[in-house]
């Protein structure tokens, strides 16, 4: 949406023409703006309270920093790319800031955030080889405002280091939940967890486990009734939901 079609809108409303409801709506849908080899969706934090996001793999260096910029020149002051590697990101860092996080290959352009949530979100997971998608769960609900508690290396084959901290997940707004191998975490957060819990299979494990397959199965058959499942690695899709968890009214 131009400039000119906003102060048309507004001007609607101050006539009285244009109900503010209305006039939401009508912002709410603005056009997207087309920059030849993508289509920008400059409203979308609007409609969803937290603006695009760049998924980084598939795209080149050069197409990354430019939807990058076309969001920070509409308005944006955190932009969140998921999945770009190291060289990809110091190209964009030439002449965007980023904080890059090398483990997750995520990175932030602009400012986190300070949280505006109704409380914690949980991030925990069962082993330190969890971690690439973990600390892609906590940068993700941290870029949109989160108050994130980290729990790592708590998998049920030493179940005493989860239990310790079951006061934590007691407390949370939202857990997620990552594992690989069976991924039984996410059933025994789920028993003690009075909050949703997003669990997260990892593609960690030896042959049998199918590249993440068995604990995405083993997770969409939890009897904790409490569980919902995100794909294989997708720690960011699982917080994305958690931060909607956590900022609803």
């Amino acid at each position: 949406m131009n400039k000119e079609q906003l102060l048309n809108i507004l001007q609607g409303v101050q006539n009285g023409d244009i109900s503010p409801d209305n006039a939401l709506e009508k912002i709410k849908l603005a056009p997207y703006e087309d920059i030849g080899f993508a289509n920008i969706d400059t409203s979308r934090s609007l409609r969803h309270g937290v603006g695009e996001v760049i998924y980084g793999e598939g795209k080149s260096a050069e197409q990354i920093r430019a939807i990058a910029q076309k969001l920070i020149d509409n308005g944006e002051k955190t932009v969140l790319i998921t999945r770009i590697d190291e060289s990809k990101a110091e190209y964009v860092n030439r002449t965007i800031t980023l904080e890059y996080d090398n483990e997750s290959r995520t990175a932030v352009a602009g400012k986190i955030p300070e949280p505006n949530g109704k409380g914690k979100i949980v991030v925990c997971c069962a082993g330190t080889s969890d971690l690439y998608c973990a600390k892609e769960a906590l940068i993700t609900a941290k870029a949109f405002g989160n108050e994130v508690v980290e729990m790592y290396d708590v998998g049920v084959a030493g179940i005493h280091r989860l239990l310790d901290k079951a006061e934590l997940l007691s407390n949370a707004k939202a857990v997620i939940a990552i594992a690989g191998m069976e991924g039984a975490l996410a059933s025994v957060v789920g028993g003690l967890a009075s909050c949703p819990v997003i669990a997260v299979p990892t593609s960690v494990g030896y042959g049998a486990s199918f590249g993440g397959v068995s604990a995405l199965l083993a997770m969409l058959n939890s009897c904790a009734s409490n569980v919902s499942v995100v794909n294989i690695d997708n720690g960011f899709g699982a917080a994305y939901i958690a931060s909607m968890i956590n900022h609803q009214e």
